[in-house]
């Protein structure tokens, strides 16, 4: 797999080829007229779930964070962001409504947001924010499986940290792909933890392990984050957004 985890701006003429992954960057700290142009293209319902966020930060982030899968998809579709319509799962996983085959994915944690979408495969991603105070074997037991439990036992005290949340967003990326969410259980599969091991679905259903790719996204220190995509992609292009060229 070509693999990159340089940000760069994205070209203006976009195109994503049969096989490609693009990944995409925002930080969810955004000034009011970024959030205002986002803001209007959301859904009535969208706006009623910002509400509901007690802290006005979150509600920030949301409207931010949704905006920002709204613009990424627009791209692609040639189409307004404000008439993207999404339908959901029985386990909760949006999808676009129509005859679309833009398969994509978000996740945001602290001050990040990435989408990840391709054509045609199945695609999950996930962010999170390191926290030491988070990281403890405790928690690693209650929720990775065993042989993930023993990897992480078996490294140092500075590695482990690293290590907790480079399981935990690889696991969280291969659930949000296949759709399933809490009716997958987090330890029911294997994945790669050790600092020398790649990144790795090692155990799921028989095919599973064969006919998924994961890779690590480099977001910076203080995050980890992953990318699960059905099958092997081409080329995986990481574009950041810096808040110009958008339109209503």
């Amino acid at each position: 797999m070509d693999e990159s985890s340089n940000w760069v701006e994205p070209p203006d003429s976009l195109a994503l080829d049969a096989g490609q992954v693009h990944v995409w960057r925002i930080c969810l700290e955004q000034g009011e007229d970024l959030l205002d142009r986002f803001r209007r293209t959301l859904a009535p319902e969208e706006i009623d779930r910002a509400g509901r966020f007690r802290f006005e930060r979150l509600q920030r982030h949301f409207i931010a964070s949704r905006g920002f899968l709204r613009y990424v998809l627009a791209r692609y579709l040639d189409v307004s962001a404000g008439e993207l319509r999404f339908s959901y799962s029985d386990y909760g996983k949006p999808s676009l409504t129509g005859d679309s085959s833009l398969q994509f994915n978000l996740s945001h944690s602290h001050e990040v947001a990435l989408v990840a979408v391709t054509w045609d495969s199945a695609v999950g991603v996930d962010v999170e924010h390191s926290r030491a105070d988070f990281a403890s074997e405790e928690i690693a037991t209650r929720f990775f499986s065993r042989l993930e439990v023993e990897t992480f036992s078996s490294l140092s005290k500075e590695e482990q940290v690293t290590a907790f949340f480079r399981c935990w967003a690889r696991k969280e990326a291969y659930i949000k792909a296949i759709g399933k969410g809490l009716s997958q259980p987090l330890d029911g599969f294997d994945v790669t933890l050790a600092p020398s091991e790649r990144a790795m679905l090692l155990r799921a259903g028989e095919e599973d392990t064969l006919t998924w790719s994961m890779s690590d996204i480099d977001v910076g220190s203080d995050y980890a984050s992953a990318l699960a995509v059905e099958g092997v992609p081409s080329q995986v292009c990481c574009w950041r957004y810096l808040g110009q060229d958008l339109e209503d």
